[in-house]
């Protein structure tokens, strides 16, 4: 029997390759992200003073840098995996840092969020590429299983500290102090990183951009995707902040929840693509969302306040969930496929399409909420979802069958 839990972690990687030192800086950056992003929303609400525009404005510089992202390693393709992930890195660490030290106005905020987008951009195009360079023969899939593991446990850890930090500190709020300690674990992360040697080539297929006619039905289905999945990552919370006055450690409790729930499912969405077909899962989870769309939009129609208050967060958690059945699009072109790197080349392109959308979605959504009203705004997503919902439905199924 194979050992590819990760309680067995160190016999998946190469004995004498700097995977532990790799692995350290996974960790410590996940911690430093918990920290960031458990605070984010309540912070640009309570201190910077973002309202519902403000919100999707700062969303769209954001997600500007996925965007950018093919362009720059294509512009930057002479360095090494090792050296555009210590780049990633130093980014990053600037970006918490100038949280942490500049006045909080909404340019500035702006302006951190979008610098330290740009090196965790930067990394996650690389951390794959690191983890199969230090991998054993045969143990690809066990070490970005290890390393994704590493990054969702520092971030729990985030999660867990602000939880108990805000839950403690109620009056007043130690925002800066928390991303100043943010930064600082991103600097001890960064330094981790200088210690990483090598000059491993980067991936190819995230050089450019790879379109071919039969995978037109996919990149649609990313667009529709990418639309409804931005409403609820940039204003799910924002809701609950803003309309139902939720602080900074409510909000971090629902990410480590939500976490903990879709760390669990993501191997039962995964036997229910495989056993039911990725089409039915495609077409099938569109009801969900309408539901879920409903409630987060109607909630405080149908109940007493604190109640509508549980039910918004129940279904933040049920979006989560949902959002797993995207693995079913990446199952569809490996069935249109002829060959492994026309996969990767597909699916990158497939992420670039998603980023397109989602930072128009995000200045959309914005100017909904503040002018028609969130009720709109999630009636919106759940028609976007039943749009990724007909269009699945005309997917033929091939031949063949998936692996």
């Amino acid at each position: 029997m194979k050992e590819h839990s990760l309680l067995h972690w160190k016999n998946v990687f190469i004995e004498n390759s700097r995977f532990r030192v790799f692995l350290l800086s996974v960790l410590i950056t996940g911690i430093s992200y918990g920290l960031y992003k458990g605070m984010l929303d309540n912070f640009l609400a309570e201190i910077v003073g973002m309202g519902e525009m403000d919100r999707g404005v700062t969303e769209f510089f954001r997600e500007l840098p996925g965007i950018l992202l093919v362009f720059i390693l294509a512009a930057f393709y002479m360095l090494s995996a090792e050296t555009l992930y210590k780049a990633g890195a130093v980014i990053m660490l600037v970006g918490m840092g100038m949280h942490a030290l500049l006045p909080s106005t909404k340019i500035l905020a702006t302006l951190a969020i979008c610098m330290y987008s740009l090196g965790e951009h930067i990394q996650l195009g690389m951390k794959p590429t690191l983890s199969l360079k230090y991998a054993k023969p045969g143990q690809g899939g066990a070490a970005l299983g290890v390393q994704t593991s590493f990054n969702q446990i520092g971030t729990l850890v985030g999660y867990v500290v602000v939880i108990i930090a805000f839950s403690i500190l109620t009056e007043n709020q130690p925002y800066s102090l928390f991303f100043g300690i943010a930064a600082l674990l991103a600097g001890v992360s960064a330094v981790c990183t200088m210690r990483i040697s090598g000059k491993s080539k980067t991936d190819e297929t995230k050089h450019r951009f790879y379109f071919r006619k039969k995978y037109t039905k996919y990149y649609m289905l990313e667009m529709f995707y990418g639309a409804r999945k931005q409403v609820f990552f940039t204003f799910g919370p924002y809701v609950l902040i803003l309309f139902y006055g939720a602080n900074a450690a409510t909000i971090s409790l629902l990410f480590a929840v939500s976490a903990i729930v879709c760390f669990f499912a993501s191997p039962l969405v995964g036997r229910i693509i495989d056993r039911l077909g990725y089409k039915v899962v495609m077409v099938a989870d569109t009801l969900i969302l309408v539901i879920v769309c409903f409630f987060y939009g109607f909630a405080h129609h149908l109940f007493p306040r604190d109640v509508a208050f549980i039910v918004c967060c129940i279904n933040y958690i049920l979006d989560a969930v949902i959002s797993l059945a995207s693995m079913a699009s990446n199952v569809y072109v490996q069935d249109l496929s002829d060959s492994e790197e026309e996969v990767k080349a597909t699916i990158s392109t497939g992420v670039s399409i998603n980023h397109v959308i989602t930072i128009f979605i995000a200045l959309f959504g914005g100017w909904i909420w503040q002018a028609l009203g969130i009720e709109l705004l999630f009636i919106t997503s759940a028609v976007l979802g039943l749009c990724n919902s007909a269009y699945a439905a005309t997917i033929r199924m091939p031949k063949k069958k998936s692996t």
